[in-house]
């Protein structure tokens, strides 16, 4: 079959501009790649209908839509993006961008484009495809119609001339990047009859930008808002449905809201999740913040013990948090019994009489050296061998070992230096990251498989500082400096090396060692 017999022909390059019907009959035509309905046509909904309507009517310059997570946006803008690369949004020499918080995000999108459209990846002829981390973008060459990813970074949109600005989740943009949208405007006005597409879910300010393009009427603008009226009623069916318009054509959409919104009853952090992404209502602009773990939650762990005879054989996971002569370093070891234990250990200078008046710590430093869970090296800056060897000495050698990405360089030459074959896995500190090792926590929690070896001195003291903060989606990740109202005096260097270890035991601890390792 000759790629326009499923697609198109010639004839079809631009006719979606000012027609949304020839635009929605060809994305009609594509071909779905992924979930229970791979092979089928693309199915355009009416809510999508209604979008496509409005963003490509005659006269129209800025498109806005917003949606609860969940609701296929992703697939949506990618068909819109296959349509520009040669189908009936294409023109010749247009350029189309696609803008998101990362390079990474807008890749998402660029890529279900390509899924639609096998016969560009396949015809390197006439297509130069690029896919990289780096560098994301197609080229028809008998067009001169290219797609392309940016970030939402103004000084990247200098110099370029778009038909369409793609604008995938606009609450997400650091800072809310007026500066990038201004950008965008500037360089779309370079071409007559360009377009801004935007979609995502509601921003978190009524004075974002993007909120702003939602709430008010202008010339040449589109707006269509999907949320709930009343968050109050967070579990009335009804609220879900009117932020939620592929509830009723989604089965697993609907069931994953109804199973949040029974969490949200009893769980405030919970709830505001809930509101702000399956209600589409927004949070607050300022960072709410909660406990790492309450008081009473930790008491129970601390009273708690861990399961017997269970995976006796198989080393923990290790949590590594490694800081520099100010701060400690700290190990947290995790097996999948629940038990967990830790190490610090502190350089030199100052001394740990000093530190425990700076920090605030109540005599808690000595404490822990006498129980054994704090040491101090003999060098200002531990190294990151001695903390391993120690660990070892307490632990034996971990199955893999979970760290930021803070001198992650020299935790390398170490690992080398003491002889261990553990794998390393590197996690961000940024929410996405960080909310997923925080959930991973709250589930050892709430399921009661966190059992600490006692004492637990330093331990205890970093959790009853822990911060956590929330961004705008109501991901939660634990607060660094002074965020969150944290003091930035506290060390909780410990309850960061037990959050990254509790979160991934279950996941690696599964898996025998020598499997781990390729041995035989």
């Amino acid at each position: 079959m000759d790629m326009f017999d499923a697609y198109g022909t010639d004839s079809d390059h631009g006719s979606g501009w000012d027609d949304p019907s020839a635009l929605k009959d060809w994305l009609g035509r594509l071909r779905v790649t992924q979930g229970g309905h791979v092979g089928e046509s693309l199915t355009i909904l009416d809510w999508e209908a209604d979008f496509l309507d409005g963003a490509f009517a005659p006269g129209v310059q800025e498109a806005a839509l917003s949606v609860a997570r969940g609701n296929g946006k992703s697939t949506l803008l990618g068909a819109i993006c296959a349509a520009t690369i040669d189908g009936p949004l294409a023109q010749p020499r247009a350029q189309t961008i696609i803008v998101a918080a990362s390079h990474q995000q807008a890749r998402v999108t660029f890529e279900h484009a390509l899924s639609f459209r096998p016969d560009v990846v396949n015809n390197r002829t006439r297509f130069a495809v690029r896919n990289s981390t780096m560098e994301c973008s197609v080229l028809d060459r008998n067009t001169g119609a290219e797609l392309r990813v940016t970030a939402s970074d103004a000084r990247r949109v200098h110099g370029l001339a778009p038909s369409i600005a793609v604008c995938d989740e606009p609450a997400q943009w650091a800072g809310g990047n007026a500066a990038m949208v201004a950008a965008l405007r500037t360089a779309l006005g370079k071409i007559p009859r360009s377009l801004m597409v935007c979609i995502g879910t509601r921003p978190a300010s009524s004075l974002h930008w993007f909120a702003r393009m939602l709430d008010a009427e202008a010339p040449g603008a589109y707006r269509q808002c999907h949320m709930a009226d009343d968050i109050e009623a967070f579990a009335d069916e009804r609220q879900w449905r009117l932020a939620n318009p592929m509830y009723d054509f989604s089965p697993d959409l609907a069931a994953t809201i109804a199973r949040e919104a029974k969490a949200a009853e009893s769980d405030d952090a919970a709830k505001a999740s809930f509101v702000a992404l399956r209600l589409n209502a927004g949070t607050p602009e300022t960072a709410e913040t909660r406990r790492l773990i309450e008081p009473e939650e930790w008491r129970s762990c601390l009273e708690s013990e861990p399961r017997s005879g269970e995976h006796v054989h198989v080393n923990p996971v290790w949590g590594v948090d490694l800081g520099g002569s100010a701060a400690m370093s700290a190990v947290c070891a995790a097996w999948p019994n629940g038990e967990i234990a830790t190490v610090a250990m502190f350089g030199c200078e100052p001394s740990l009489e000093k530190r425990d008046k700076r920090d605030g710590a109540g005599g808690a430093y000595a404490a822990a050296l006498a129980a054994g869970e704090l040491v101090v090296s003999k060098l200002r800056v531990p190294p990151v061998a001695e903390l391993l060897e120690e660990g070892e000495r307490r632990f034996g050698e971990p199955s893999a070992i979970v760290c930021d990405r803070w001198r992650i360089g020299e935790l390398y030459d170490a690992l080398d230096q003491v002889g261990w074959r553990c794998e390393v896995i590197p996690r961000a500190q940024g929410f996405r990251d960080g909310s997923e090792d925080v959930r991973g926590w709250r589930k050892a929690v709430e399921s009661q498989t966190l059992h600490p070896r006692k004492p637990a001195i330093l331990l205890t003291l970093a959790l009853s500082e822990a911060v956590l903060v929330s961004d705008s989606n109501a991901n939660w990740k634990l607060a660094k400096g002074s965020q969150g109202g944290r003091r930035q005096a506290v060390r909780d260097d410990v309850a960061a090396a037990a959050i990254l270890g509790v979160a991934h035991r279950d996941l690696r601890l599964h898996t025998p060692r020598r499997a781990l390792l390729g041995v035989a």
